[in-house]
């Protein structure tokens, strides 16, 4: 097996996986690395959902990367350094690849660009247990991961395999966390558990894995996603942003019982 050689610069790795799509897993992704940028950690962001890349949509900006020699230089949004498929082949067209082009792809991602000093390098994988999965934690040193899931036992069955495969492959499971945990009527404040509720908690007890808490089903997210400006870049005191940043707090707490030394570093203006 190769070696895992550290990214140069970067201090931590923090992937970011689901057992199936349609979990907020790139939702979750984006709004941590905001919010850890806004906590001021030195932050980048890497879509490594190479099929269907959505960070651009989210962050909004869809620019095309410069290159300074042979070093792809990443864009930058929030405060947050950002490298997508989706700036190098924006647009509807698909890619039809082979698991030796993600490898080559996710190798050019991880070491090709630019990512100069950081502390936290969020990683937004695809959904599932594939060949990018197996490429990411072949090659690079990761701090951890974390699992999105829904409260349904659909999303549950397929997030404990992912759980199972980080485990197999000896990443340190920094936890769980259960989104669009419920919904909270805006008319009348009563909570509508729209895909069940609790299994995220109760999973992750039963598999000894931390649970990072619940996030709920907020319309204010999804536009936020939608338009380009995500509900952290509000700020912490904002209710509709306050889970992510009550998120991020836990993951940093659990990085550095993994084995992360990070402390902030700077200050992040808008």
């Amino acid at each position: 097996m190769q070696p895992k050689l550290p990214i140069a610069g970067v201090s931590n790795l923090i992937a970011v996986g689901s057992g199936k799509g349609g979990v907020g897993k790139t939702t979750v992704s984006v709004n941590l690395a905001i919010a850890l940028a806004r906590l001021g950690y030195r932050t980048g962001l890497l879509d490594a959902d190479v099929y269907g890349p959505n960070v651009p949509l989210m962050m909004g900006t869809n620019s095309t990367p410069s290159a300074i020699g042979e070093r792809i230089q990443p864009l930058q949004k929030y405060g947050v350094k950002l490298m997508s498929m989706g700036f190098l082949n924006p647009g509807d067209k698909p890619l039809v690849w082979r698991g030796p082009m993600l490898h080559s792809v996710i190798q050019q991602f991880l070491r090709g660009v630019d990512w100069g000093e950081l502390d936290y390098l969020v990683i937004d994988l695809p959904p599932g247990t594939g060949d990018v999965q197996l490429s990411l934690v072949q090659s690079a040193p990761l701090t951890g991961a974390v699992i999105v899931t829904t409260p349904s036992d659909v999303s549950l069955e397929d997030a404990r395999k992912a759980v199972h495969m980080f485990e197999q492959v000896r990443v340190p499971l920094l936890g769980l966390v259960e989104n669009m945990s419920y919904l909270q009527c805006p008319h009348c404040s009563e909570r509508i558990d729209v895909f069940s509720t609790g299994g995220g908690k109760r999973t992750a007890e039963q598999m000894g894995v931390f649970f990072l808490g619940a996030l709920p089903l907020d319309p204010a997210v999804r536009i936020g996603g939608d338009t380009g400006h995500p509900v952290t870049t509000f700020g912490p005191d904002d209710p509709r942003a306050a889970g992510f940043y009550d998120l991020a707090t836990l993951i940093l707490m659990r990085a550095r019982e993994a084995g992360s030394v990070a402390g902030p570093t700077m200050t992040i203006a808008d």
